[in-house]
């Protein structure tokens, strides 16, 4: 018998799918299996980390070598700019100049799109994050790496057709994949999905995260093995506790700098509408920095142990104040400039068109900060501080404040620095920077501008439920308008042929006008010498309480409760699009808590 390619083409198709049909049953049929698709999203994603990590190192290195040459650290000035102008070049062409970057688009992927995210976000801010921290971007790999994990974790639930609880729980499970692969900290990487992306969790919930993040720790650690700092210390001294609780204070103002600048940055920059024009201002400004400070390239891990070796001297390398590494006012005055502008760095890299993350730079940051704070006590002769620790607690500091997650910054240093034995101040410096920043700022960097649109409230599951609502699928529109001209007679005759007891009273130009009541013309329906004589602008209810499509979904259950009534007209642009009743709505929103809660 002769196969053909054809033949071959659809056994293939039907293999596929009866595997996949088989596979679906058993993970539907039976819960415990979801571990299965746990342990498969934890192997993708911890193999897209090593990539990622190993194409930023590939790339870097080329680069590096160039030094060598006469004009090699003039090409400083251009690499932040070349790599943000082929990211800019990618996202154009190839998505249409529209590219969501962040943890908090994994956010709204959950509460606006039923946790669906785009299938080319598995390999899309791989590429994107790849050549921009690359190229020296002051960002960090761990938003891109948690946004592909989420994306493995969304497109696999899609391919079993797992339920919206369920996929949000496989979504969770890539992204705490992804931080566990590229930290090599599993309980780290839990702790993040838990605090940054699942509101309400159930201890089961706790098993497949804990499994997809065991699983991509150790794929990370047989073929990218190492970790990404190396801190040794003995301990802690009780004596440092005052010193320590102002380090939280200070760690909890710089994260309020860092989350307002970022912010400020990114709305000054969407007013360039040129795509080339903002990735040429900010990479040309990026490089600017860069060249004065070369530790802002890239993410800076190699600062961060340079500082743990107290050899802080050795940031001065390639920089124009290197002739004076050794003075201390010109170490102080050098760290306070790389704190202030890190920050910019990280802001001119993203709202150029750039793509990274927040983490990175919150730990170089912090690193920068506690030495710099323990440096500054320990000039002053009147104590002695260990500079070391002071610059591994403030790294949780910083990162606690910035995205509000105190007990993944807690655990993501004690695990990545190798040990616990600096708990008890990490406890402190994160939980005061935390409750500091949270006095200015209710938000997060990764949900502020959410809780802002509406779209999701951290604090309150209630508000975040309304806001999730689908307001298409509580319009209804089965009601039958009328002109305010027509006549009684015209009126009965639309009352015989439905089933409503509300008449919208719409003009020429759309406009709701009124509405009419079945009560209230119910005594005079059937007098036929009316029927010519009274015209419906005479029976309407101008008394009208109205939603428009683009209020809040709250606004509507305000007037629900404030005028007690059953129906509310919704109008569009001043016109009038339909009804949303009591009911409906309200059915809608337990379902939301309903499925929020069970998250």
């Amino acid at each position: 018998m002769l196969y053909t390619t054809d033949m071959f083409s659809a056994w293939y198709l039907r293999s596929a799918a009866y595997i996949r049909t088989q596979l679906h049953a058993i993970v539907k049929n039976d819960a415990r299996n979801v571990i299965f698709v746990a342990i498969i999203i934890g192997i993708v994603s911890g193999l897209a980390a090593v990539v990622l990590k190993s194409t930023v190192h590939f790339i870097q290195s080329l680069l590096i070598s160039r030094k060598e040459s006469d004009y090699g650290y003039w090409l400083f000035l251009l690499y932040p700019l070349a790599g943000i102008l082929l990211t800019a070049i990618y996202i154009r062409f190839f998505h249409g100049g529209v590219f969501d970057k962040g943890v908090g688009n994994i956010l709204f992927a959950i509460f606006k799109k039923a946790s669906k995210i785009e299938r080319h976000k598995t390999y899309s801010h791989l590429l994107t994050s790849g050549v921009t921290v690359g190229f020296g971007g002051s960002v960090g790999l761990e938003a891109p790496i948690v946004i592909t994990g989420a994306a493995i974790g969304s497109n696999v639930g899609n391919y079993f057709r797992l339920s919206y609880k369920q996929k949000t729980l496989m979504l969770a499970c890539g992204a705490a994949a992804g931080i566990a692969a590229i930290f090599n900290s599993p309980v780290a990487g839990v702790l993040f999905a838990v605090e940054a992306l699942l509101f309400g969790v159930t201890v089961s919930s706790f098993v497949p995260l804990l499994i997809s993040a065991a699983t991509a720790a150790v794929v990370s650690k047989i073929l990218y093995s190492g970790q990404p700092f190396h801190l040794i210390t003995s301990g802690w001294e009780v004596q440092a506790i005052p010193f320590y609780i102002l380090l939280g204070l200070f760690t909890g103002l710089i994260s309020l700098y860092m989350t307002r600048t970022t912010l400020y940055l990114e709305e000054k920059f969407s007013g360039i509408k040129s795509y080339w024009r903002k990735a040429i201002i900010g990479g040309l400004s990026l490089g600017a920095l860069i060249f004065i400070f070369p530790p802002l390239y890239g993410e800076g891990y190699d600062s961060i142990n340079f500082l743990f070796s107290e050899k802080a001297v050795l940031l001065f390398d390639n920089s124009l104040f290197h002739q004076w590494k050794y003075v201390p006012a010109v170490i102080l005055i050098y760290l306070a400039g790389i704190i202030a502008v890190k920050i910019l760095a990280t802001s001119l890299t993203l709202a150029s068109g750039g793509n990274g993350g927040i983490f990175a730079p919150s730990l170089f940051t912090g690193a920068v900060t506690g030495y710099f704070f323990a440096y500054a006590v320990n000039l002053t002769g009147l104590v002695e501080l260990n500079v070391v620790n002071f610059t591994a607690v403030a790294m949780a500091g910083i990162l606690s404040g910035v995205i509000q997650a105190p007990l993944t910054a807690i655990f993501l240093i004690a695990e990545i620095t190798g040990g616990y034995a600096l708990i008890v101040p990490l406890m402190i410096v994160s939980a005061i920077s935390f409750f500091f920043i949270r006095y200015f700022e209710k938000y997060s960097i990764y949900t502020k501008k959410l809780a802002e649109a509406g779209v999701i409230d951290p604090e309150n599951k209630e508000v975040t439920a309304v806001s999730n609502i689908n307001i298409e699928e509580i319009i209804e529109r089965n009601f039958t308008p009328v002109s305010p001209d027509a006549s009684l007679g015209e009126l009965v005759e639309v009352i015989a042929h439905t089933t409503r007891n509300i008449f919208p009273v719409v003009n020429e130009s759309g406009k709701l006008m009124g509405i009419v009541y079945l009560d209230d013309i119910r005594e005079i329906m059937f007098n036929q010498d009316l029927y010519s004589t009274l015209f419906v602008t005479d029976m309407m209810s101008r008394s009208l309480v109205t939603w428009d499509i683009s209020e809040p979904v709250q606004n509507a259950i305000h007037k629900f409760e404030k005028h007690n009534v059953w129906n509310i007209p919704v109008t569009r642009e001043g016109k009038y699009d339909g009804f949303i009743s009591k009911s409906t709505l309200f059915s809608h929103y337990r379902k939301q808590m309903s499925e929020i809660t069970k998250m």
